[in-house]
């Protein structure tokens, strides 16, 4: 029976000092810190691996280091215009001191929460309706400056904040559809206006520009032609001065010719006289309707007497 009772005493004392070597052991995962606390005091802030601690005199308080996500409620906010809209959104918030948010806050979460909504009726009170709607990057950034200032004393770095929606009043949401249905139809027949005053103005550039080019073409067409009669008209005249020039000395060769014979041959008043009558039957022959005899035939013979004596002494 002693023996039995012997037996079971050493098996409560190893236990007991399994659970002691247990107990002194702490093992802390990656993405964990452990906060060391030693008869209710702060000892030490111990990352991940394996630590020691003394049993029954250490508390270990284990802090999650991964980023969290805390929501934050739908609340009505006024705008600067009196308008009531629903906003709510997510924090993404990181854990860098677990010492400070284990002593400093009670719960980081709620107390974030809280914050949130203060703040987001502080930024969007200063705002009107429109620019709630369409500032929704400037109220994120805000939102998250003012959070991680606050929160940077408990060992917190608020990493981002985002708003999931902002919802005006029906009413309200009826109007702004109607205005923006309003303003599409506005801008599709102002772009249409424009662009039938641009398709007239091309029309009319171009009609202009034909009408220019036509007259351009007209134009250098009259002077083509000016140029080719004004040619016409001075190659006909320098032909009929060349002609006239070229029968002026014909009958200038002929006249030399015909004294040339004269001359060579001793003339007899028959001769001047048929030579005589020959030039008047010529002159006759042309287009004139009058005869004009240059002496009286009754001083012919006189003067082919004179012609004669002058070709003898010519000839002498």
């Amino acid at each position: 029976m002693s023996g039995l009772i012997g037996i079971i005493l050493a098996i409560a004392l190893l236990w007991f000092i399994v659970s002691i070597i247990a107990s002194a052991i702490v093992i802390i995962r990656p993405f964990e810190a452990g906060v060391v606390e030693r008869l209710g005091k702060y000892q030490r802030t111990i990352y991940q691996g394996l630590h020691l601690i003394i049993p029954f005199l250490d508390r270990v308080r284990k802090v999650d280091l991964r980023e969290r996500v805390v929501d934050v409620p739908p609340q009505e906010v006024i705008t600067k215009d009196n308008v009531i809209v629903t906003v709510d959104g997510i924090i993404y918030y990181k854990i860098l001191q677990p010492e400070n948010v284990v002593y400093k806050v009670q719960n980081f979460q709620v107390a974030a929460v809280a914050l949130a909504q203060t703040n987001l009726r502080n930024i969007i009170g200063e705002l009107t309706l429109d620019e709630t709607l369409t500032s929704r990057e400037i109220i994120n950034a805000k939102l998250r400056t003012v959070l991680d200032e606050a929160t940077d004393a408990w060992g917190v770095k608020v990493t981002r904040v985002e708003l999931k929606r902002i919802d005006p009043p029906k009413d309200v949401m009826e109007a702004m559809h109607k205005q923006m249905k309003a303003e599409r139809e506005k801008r599709a027949m102002i772009l249409e206006a424009e662009g039938f005053r641009e398709s007239q103005i091309k029309k009319a550039e171009g009609e202009k520009q034909a009408k220019i080019l036509s007259a351009e073409g007209s134009k250098q067409s009259q002077i083509l032609e000016a140029e080719g009669k004004a040619k016409s008209i001075q190659l006909v005249a320098d032909a009929e001065k060349y002609r006239k020039i070229a029968e002026a000395e014909g009958e200038a060769k002929a006249i030399s010719l015909i004294f040339g014979a004269i001359k060579n041959i001793d003339p007899t008043k028959e001769v001047i006289m048929l030579q005589y009558f020959e030039t008047l039957r010529k002159i006759a022959d042309g287009q004139s309707t009058k005869l004009f005899f240059p002496v009286e035939l009754s001083s012919l013979a006189s003067a082919v007497e004179i012609f004669k004596d002058s070709m003898k002494k010519e000839g002498e």
